[in-house]
């Protein structure tokens, strides 16, 4: 029997977007409370180090297969690095350019701009509901949330977006949105949401993967067929020529920038490049970093509007929402390389045992802890830990395609950090390490004191929680050998004479 969304005009339920969960990524707690939840979470731990150990070694391959990879990667950061340094003079370009064919162009200074362009750019073409191809801008902003409060419903419409969607859910990867599902997982989602928003899923749906995806398709398929505003973002705009460019891996972007009569992107202004020989040098980049795939099966390009051809409204809203900060840091700025491959991610051992979830931002992974911190600030306490989620091991710069220096800017974030949040126990600790070590005597004291604890302990071979108020939060995470029972001051003493017959002798 067919649901009653896949017959005339859909009913008012069918129009109102999933709700995301009440929380949202401002409100998260900071990356060591989100760290812990997840890795209490076995479910998750399987999923995340099943899909990034395929991801890579998919990559691992394909990249091996190019001689000149290393070239690639110095190229695309020094195009990216050229473009930053003139980007005011691009970002013209990029505007005459739409203009000329058939685009209209507005600028936004922030998220709460943004979504309000968007949003009368969709009640002026009389349509209460959107279509959306994946985009990591509308989700920095909050579009989704933007447009529900407006009483437009948005319809994510790749696989993984739908997925996050319908479970109610924050996106947990860059790439992958649902890298945290398994498969039963989703095919619970799709039997339980699907029919409350549409054309609802098959009673005998499995969970092998054609069937999943059929049923995503026969979902999608009426709201395509109805949409009459589409919203995309862009991986690269090319200023030369006004052209906008997306890729994916499942077509649905191509069903979104083609049967709407509206498109809207909404592109962040790092990601425009003067060439389209310069976009050249990307297209090999990114689709081998990302999905460890020769080239993306979708590159979908346009260049404004054409007659009779797509959608004939065309609207580019290029946004800053705190990338000239980043921009005017002569060091951070190289961070606005990122072409959002996620290669970091996959590869960073931090992020495949606690997941995106933990990192309370729209950009998880090595390049969420040190992209979101220049974007936000790092004036809450979710972004000013975020900065800490890596044991600086340098995998994160060996795989990104552009040779953005993650470990480099996470030392310096750091070093902010404590300048913005001074931490009271931290300070202690180094003024007691400076009292010991100006002295030979003081230190005689500490190893003393050291010796003492260390005989004490008998022969355990680790402290564990020191239950006193500064120390409990260090000492909880991390395992402490128990101090040796004797110094070494102590041990030559006892064994070769005091130290000062033994200078006398030298």
């Amino acid at each position: 029997m067919s649901h009653p969304a896949t017959a005339g005009t859909p009913q008012p339920p069918a129009r109102r977007t999933p709700a995301p969960p009440t929380d949202t990524f401002l409100g998260m707690p900071k990356f060591p409370t989100g760290a812990r939840k997840a890795l209490g979470n076995s479910q998750l731990r399987a999923n995340l180090r099943h899909a990034t150990t395929t991801i890579r070694d998919k990559r691992a391959r394909v990249v091996g297969e190019v001689d000149e990879w290393e070239q690639l990667r110095i190229a695309g950061a020094a195009i990216k690095d050229r473009t930053l340094r003139h980007l005011d003079r691009y970002l013209e370009q990029l505007e005459e350019s739409l203009t000329r064919a058939g685009a209209t162009v507005h600028w936004a200074v922030d998220a709460d701009e943004a979504n309000r362009i968007v949003i009368e750019l969709t009640r002026a073409a009389g349509a209460d509901e959107v279509v959306k191809v994946k985009s990591m801008a509308t989700q920095e902003i909050g579009l989704n949330e933007a447009l529900e409060e407006a009483g437009i419903a948005a319809w994510e419409t790749d696989l993984a977006e739908l997925i996050v969607q319908l479970g109610h859910d924050h996106p947990s990867h860059i790439l992958v949105p649902a890298i945290h599902r398994n498969r039963a997982e989703v095919r619970e989602i799709f039997r339980t949401e699907m029919g409350r928003y549409g054309a609802a899923a098959p009673d005998d749906l499995s969970d092998a993967p054609v069937e999943l995806a059929a049923a995503a398709r026969i979902h999608l398929r009426e709201k395509f067929l109805r949409a009459e505003v589409a919203i995309s973002g862009a991986n690269f705009a090319v200023a030369e020529t006004g052209s906008l460019v997306v890729v994916e891996s499942e077509g649905n972007g191509r069903m979104c920038l083609t049967l709407p009569k509206t498109l809207i992107s909404v592109v962040g202004i790092e990601k425009v490049v003067p060439t389209v020989e310069d976009l050249e040098v990307f297209l090999r980049l990114l689709p081998r970093s990302s999905t460890g795939e020769r080239m993306n099966p979708y590159t979908s390009m346009w260049t404004g509007s054409s007659a009779g051809d797509g959608p004939q409204d065309v609207h580019v809203v290029l946004i800053d929402n705190g990338r000239t900060n980043a921009l005017a840091d002569e060091l951070g700025r190289q961070a606005l390389r990122c072409i959002r491959c996620s290669a970091c991610l996959n590869i960073c051992p931090v992020y495949e045992r606690v997941g995106g979830h933990a990192y309370g931002s729209v950009y998880p992974g090595p390049i969420g802890a040190v992209l979101t911190p220049q974007l936000r600030g790092t004036t809450s306490d979710l972004d000013a830990s975020l900065p800490y989620a890596s044991s600086l091991c340098g995998a994160c710069y060996e795989v990104c395609p552009v040779r953005i220096e993650i470990p480099e800017l996470l030392v310096e974030l750091r070093n902010r950090v404590t300048e913005t949040h001074p931490d009271v126990a931290e300070r202690a600790a180094m003024k007691a390490a400076d009292w010991l070590f100006s002295d030979h005597t003081n230190l005689e004291k500490g190893q003393a004191a050291a010796g003492l604890a260390g005989r004490l302990f008998g022969k355990r071979a680790r402290i564990g929680a020191i239950p006193l108020p500064i120390a409990s939060a260090w000492s909880n995470a991390r395992d402490i050998p128990v101090p040796p029972k004797e110094s070494f001051r102590q041990w030559w003493r006892r064994n070769r004479g005091s130290d000062e017959q033994d200078e006398g002798q030298a």
